[in-house]
Protein backbone atom coordinates (compact mmCIF):
# COMPACT_ATOMS: atom_id res chain seq x y z
CA UNK A 1 0.00 0.00 0.00
CA UNK A 2 1.30 3.44 -0.92
CA UNK A 3 1.83 6.10 1.71
CA UNK A 4 -0.94 8.16 0.08
CA UNK A 5 -3.32 5.20 0.23
CA UNK A 6 -2.51 4.67 3.91
CA UNK A 7 -3.25 8.29 4.78
CA UNK A 8 -6.51 8.26 2.74
CA UNK A 9 -7.76 5.17 4.58
CA UNK A 10 -6.70 6.63 7.93
CA UNK A 11 -8.40 9.94 7.15
CA UNK A 12 -11.58 8.16 6.07
CA UNK A 13 -11.58 6.21 9.32
CA UNK A 14 -11.31 9.43 11.31
CA UNK A 15 -14.28 10.92 9.44
CA UNK A 16 -16.40 7.84 10.13
CA UNK A 17 -15.39 7.85 13.80
CA UNK A 18 -16.24 11.54 14.11
CA UNK A 19 -19.64 11.04 12.49
CA UNK A 20 -20.39 8.15 14.83
CA UNK A 21 -19.36 10.26 17.81
CA UNK A 22 -21.55 13.17 16.71
CA UNK A 23 -24.51 10.83 16.23
CA UNK A 24 -24.05 9.33 19.71
CA UNK A 25 -23.73 12.81 21.20
CA UNK A 26 -26.96 13.93 19.50
CA UNK A 27 -28.81 10.91 20.81
CA UNK A 28 -27.50 11.50 24.33
CA UNK A 29 -27.95 15.28 24.28
CA UNK A 30 -30.15 16.73 26.99
CA UNK A 31 -31.26 19.54 24.68
CA UNK A 32 -34.50 18.80 22.84
CA UNK A 33 -35.80 21.07 20.07
CA UNK A 34 -39.59 21.23 19.91
CA UNK A 35 -41.10 23.01 16.89
CA UNK A 36 -44.71 23.83 17.60
CA UNK A 37 -47.63 25.98 16.57
CA UNK A 38 -47.91 29.43 18.10
CA UNK A 39 -51.22 28.53 19.75
CA UNK A 40 -49.57 26.17 22.23
CA UNK A 41 -47.24 28.97 23.32
CA UNK A 42 -49.71 31.88 23.12
CA UNK A 43 -52.19 29.97 25.27
CA UNK A 44 -49.59 29.44 28.00
CA UNK A 45 -50.05 25.66 27.92
CA UNK A 46 -46.40 24.77 27.35
CA UNK A 47 -45.24 27.03 30.16
CA UNK A 48 -47.73 25.20 32.36
CA UNK A 49 -46.81 21.60 31.53
CA UNK A 50 -43.24 21.43 30.19
CA UNK A 51 -41.40 22.24 33.43
CA UNK A 52 -42.69 18.94 34.80
CA UNK A 53 -41.14 17.04 31.89
CA UNK A 54 -37.85 18.90 32.18
CA UNK A 55 -37.60 18.24 35.91
CA UNK A 56 -38.50 14.55 35.66
CA UNK A 57 -36.45 13.74 32.53
CA UNK A 58 -33.46 16.06 32.72
CA UNK A 59 -34.09 17.34 29.19
CA UNK A 60 -33.94 21.04 28.37
CA UNK A 61 -36.74 21.70 25.87
CA UNK A 62 -36.05 24.54 23.45
CA UNK A 63 -39.44 25.62 22.08
CA UNK A 64 -39.60 27.17 18.62
CA UNK A 65 -43.13 28.54 18.17
CA UNK A 66 -43.95 28.97 14.50
CA UNK A 67 -46.88 28.19 12.22
CA UNK A 68 -47.61 24.52 11.65
CA UNK A 69 -46.46 24.73 8.03
CA UNK A 70 -43.05 26.02 9.08
CA UNK A 71 -42.82 23.49 11.91
CA UNK A 72 -43.39 20.68 9.42
CA UNK A 73 -40.72 22.13 7.13
CA UNK A 74 -38.32 22.22 10.08
CA UNK A 75 -39.03 18.54 10.67
CA UNK A 76 -38.51 17.76 7.00
CA UNK A 77 -35.15 19.57 7.02
CA UNK A 78 -33.98 18.04 10.31
CA UNK A 79 -34.07 21.38 12.14
CA UNK A 80 -36.24 20.08 15.00
CA UNK A 81 -36.24 16.88 17.04
CA UNK A 82 -40.00 16.65 17.54
CA UNK A 83 -43.13 18.54 16.39
CA UNK A 84 -46.39 19.55 18.08
CA UNK A 85 -48.79 20.71 15.37
CA UNK A 86 -52.47 20.99 14.38
CA UNK A 87 -53.08 20.49 10.66
CA UNK A 88 -54.25 16.87 10.14
CA UNK A 89 -54.13 16.82 6.33
CA UNK A 90 -50.63 18.33 6.21
CA UNK A 91 -49.49 16.00 9.00
CA UNK A 92 -50.80 12.95 7.11
CA UNK A 93 -48.91 14.07 4.00
CA UNK A 94 -45.77 14.60 6.09
CA UNK A 95 -46.02 11.01 7.30
CA UNK A 96 -46.88 9.62 3.85
CA UNK A 97 -43.79 11.30 2.40
CA UNK A 98 -41.62 9.48 4.91
CA UNK A 99 -40.50 12.49 6.95
CA UNK A 100 -42.15 11.43 10.19
CA UNK A 101 -41.39 8.59 12.56
CA UNK A 102 -44.48 8.35 14.76
CA UNK A 103 -47.57 10.54 15.02
CA UNK A 104 -49.82 10.52 18.09
CA UNK A 105 -52.84 12.65 18.95
CA UNK A 106 -52.44 14.45 22.28
CA UNK A 107 -55.25 16.99 22.68
CA UNK A 108 -58.08 18.84 20.96
CA UNK A 109 -59.87 22.16 21.08
CA UNK A 110 -61.79 24.07 18.43
CA UNK A 111 -61.73 27.14 16.26
CA UNK A 112 -64.11 30.07 16.62
CA UNK A 113 -64.93 33.19 14.63
CA UNK A 114 -64.47 36.45 16.51
CA UNK A 115 -65.45 39.93 15.42
CA UNK A 116 -66.85 43.29 16.51
CA UNK A 117 -69.26 43.11 19.43
CA UNK A 118 -71.95 44.78 17.29
CA UNK A 119 -71.52 41.94 14.78
CA UNK A 120 -72.47 43.90 11.63
CA UNK A 121 -72.30 40.67 9.58
CA UNK A 122 -74.91 39.02 11.80
CA UNK A 123 -72.80 35.91 12.27
CA UNK A 124 -74.24 35.18 15.71
CA UNK A 125 -77.41 34.03 13.98
CA UNK A 126 -75.59 31.90 11.37
CA UNK A 127 -76.75 28.29 11.11
CA UNK A 128 -73.37 26.82 10.14
CA UNK A 129 -69.77 27.88 9.65
CA UNK A 130 -70.34 27.86 5.87
CA UNK A 131 -73.34 30.13 6.37
CA UNK A 132 -71.18 32.44 8.50
CA UNK A 133 -68.45 32.58 5.84
CA UNK A 134 -71.14 33.36 3.25
CA UNK A 135 -72.30 36.24 5.42
CA UNK A 136 -68.79 37.70 5.47
CA UNK A 137 -68.54 37.61 1.68
CA UNK A 138 -72.07 38.81 0.94
CA UNK A 139 -71.78 41.79 3.27
CA UNK A 140 -68.18 42.54 2.25
CA UNK A 141 -67.11 42.59 5.87
CA UNK A 142 -63.43 42.97 6.72
CA UNK A 143 -61.65 39.71 7.55
CA UNK A 144 -58.03 39.40 8.73
CA UNK A 145 -56.27 36.19 7.71
CA UNK A 146 -53.07 34.94 9.30
CA UNK A 147 -51.84 34.05 5.79
CA UNK A 148 -48.77 32.38 7.27
CA UNK A 149 -49.26 28.68 6.40
CA UNK A 150 -50.08 27.97 10.05
CA UNK A 151 -52.58 25.36 11.17
CA UNK A 152 -55.11 28.15 11.69
CA UNK A 153 -54.48 29.50 8.19
CA UNK A 154 -54.85 26.03 6.70
CA UNK A 155 -58.16 25.59 8.54
CA UNK A 156 -59.38 28.97 7.31
CA UNK A 157 -58.63 28.00 3.69
CA UNK A 158 -60.45 24.70 4.22
CA UNK A 159 -63.49 26.60 5.49
CA UNK A 160 -63.60 28.90 2.46
CA UNK A 161 -63.30 25.82 0.25
CA UNK A 162 -66.01 23.90 2.12
CA UNK A 163 -68.34 26.86 1.67
CA UNK A 164 -67.35 27.08 -2.02
CA UNK A 165 -66.36 30.70 -1.54
CA UNK A 166 -63.46 33.01 -2.26
CA UNK A 167 -62.99 35.99 0.08
CA UNK A 168 -63.31 39.46 -1.43
CA UNK A 169 -59.94 40.95 -2.24
CA UNK A 170 -60.76 44.44 -0.96
CA UNK A 171 -62.00 43.20 2.43
CA UNK A 172 -59.55 40.33 2.92
CA UNK A 173 -56.39 41.36 4.76
CA UNK A 174 -53.46 38.94 4.71
CA UNK A 175 -51.39 39.64 7.81
CA UNK A 176 -48.61 37.06 7.58
CA UNK A 177 -48.44 37.18 11.38
CA UNK A 178 -49.02 35.00 14.42
CA UNK A 179 -52.38 34.75 16.15
CA UNK A 180 -51.71 37.31 18.86
CA UNK A 181 -50.82 40.03 16.35
CA UNK A 182 -53.75 39.10 14.12
CA UNK A 183 -56.18 39.44 17.03
CA UNK A 184 -54.79 42.89 17.81
CA UNK A 185 -55.03 43.88 14.15
CA UNK A 186 -58.62 42.64 13.87
CA UNK A 187 -59.52 44.53 17.03
CA UNK A 188 -58.04 47.77 15.70
CA UNK A 189 -59.84 47.38 12.36
CA UNK A 190 -63.21 46.18 13.74
CA UNK A 191 -62.69 43.09 11.62
CA UNK A 192 -63.45 39.39 11.86
CA UNK A 193 -60.91 36.59 12.14
CA UNK A 194 -60.55 32.88 12.90
CA UNK A 195 -58.78 31.83 16.10
CA UNK A 196 -58.31 28.68 18.12
CA UNK A 197 -60.20 28.75 21.40
CA UNK A 198 -57.08 28.35 23.55
CA UNK A 199 -55.40 31.45 22.14
CA UNK A 200 -58.66 33.39 22.29
CA UNK A 201 -59.13 32.66 25.99
CA UNK A 202 -55.57 33.83 26.63
CA UNK A 203 -56.09 37.12 24.75
CA UNK A 204 -59.80 37.78 25.32
CA UNK A 205 -59.41 40.14 28.27
CA UNK A 206 -57.36 42.56 26.16
CA UNK A 207 -59.46 42.34 22.99
CA UNK A 208 -62.46 44.48 21.96
CA UNK A 209 -63.73 41.54 19.88
CA UNK A 210 -66.37 38.98 20.78
CA UNK A 211 -67.14 35.38 19.81
CA UNK A 212 -69.60 35.55 16.92
CA UNK A 213 -69.73 31.91 15.79
CA UNK A 214 -68.72 28.58 17.36
CA UNK A 215 -69.59 24.91 17.84
CA UNK A 216 -69.64 23.62 14.28
CA UNK A 217 -68.12 20.14 13.66
CA UNK A 218 -65.94 21.63 10.91
CA UNK A 219 -64.21 23.75 13.57
CA UNK A 220 -62.76 20.71 15.39
CA UNK A 221 -59.02 21.25 16.04
CA UNK A 222 -56.87 18.20 16.95
CA UNK A 223 -53.19 18.43 17.92
CA UNK A 224 -50.58 15.73 17.29
CA UNK A 225 -47.01 15.18 18.37
CA UNK A 226 -44.71 13.82 15.65
CA UNK A 227 -41.21 12.40 15.78
CA UNK A 228 -38.82 12.65 12.83
CA UNK A 229 -37.81 9.68 10.66
CA UNK A 230 -34.50 8.48 12.13
CA UNK A 231 -33.37 7.08 8.78
CA UNK A 232 -33.62 10.50 7.16
CA UNK A 233 -32.04 12.41 10.05
CA UNK A 234 -30.08 10.01 12.27
CA UNK A 235 -28.29 12.79 14.15
CA UNK A 236 -31.41 14.23 15.75
CA UNK A 237 -32.25 13.64 19.39
CA UNK A 238 -34.58 10.71 18.77
CA UNK A 239 -34.17 9.40 22.31
CA UNK A 240 -35.38 12.70 23.75
CA UNK A 241 -38.21 12.90 21.21
CA UNK A 242 -39.44 9.45 22.22
CA UNK A 243 -39.29 10.45 25.88
CA UNK A 244 -41.35 13.60 25.24
CA UNK A 245 -43.93 11.72 23.18
CA UNK A 246 -44.36 9.07 25.86
CA UNK A 247 -44.69 11.79 28.50
CA UNK A 248 -47.36 13.67 26.49
CA UNK A 249 -49.64 10.63 26.26
CA UNK A 250 -49.08 9.52 29.86
CA UNK A 251 -52.09 9.64 32.15
CA UNK A 252 -50.62 12.31 34.42
CA UNK A 253 -49.80 14.70 31.55
CA UNK A 254 -53.16 14.14 29.87
CA UNK A 255 -54.82 15.00 33.16
CA UNK A 256 -52.67 18.13 33.50
CA UNK A 257 -53.62 19.26 29.97
CA UNK A 258 -57.29 18.92 30.90
CA UNK A 259 -56.74 20.89 34.09
CA UNK A 260 -55.23 23.93 32.38
CA UNK A 261 -57.72 26.79 32.53
CA UNK A 262 -57.90 30.55 32.12
CA UNK A 263 -60.61 32.28 34.13
CA UNK A 264 -62.14 28.90 34.88
CA UNK A 265 -62.40 27.81 31.23
CA UNK A 266 -60.60 24.74 29.90
CA UNK A 267 -58.43 25.48 26.86
CA UNK A 268 -57.61 21.96 25.65
CA UNK A 269 -59.17 18.54 26.11
CA UNK A 270 -56.84 15.52 26.33
CA UNK A 271 -57.31 13.14 23.43
CA UNK A 272 -55.73 9.89 24.64
CA UNK A 273 -57.60 9.28 27.90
Amino acid sequence: MSLLGFFCIHFLGLIIACCMTLNIQAQDSKVLRLATTTSTENSGLLDYILPNFEQSSGYDVHVVAVGTGRALRMGKDGDADVLLVHAPAAEAQFMANGYGGQRVGVMVNDFILVGPKADPAGLKSATSISNAMQGLVDGEHLFVSRADDSGTHKKELDLWSAAQLEPNGSTYREAGQGMGKVLRMAGELDAYTLVDRGTWLAYRADSPLDVVFENDPLLFNPYSIISINAQRHPRLNHKGAAALMAWFVSGSTQQKIGQYTINGQVLFLPSTE
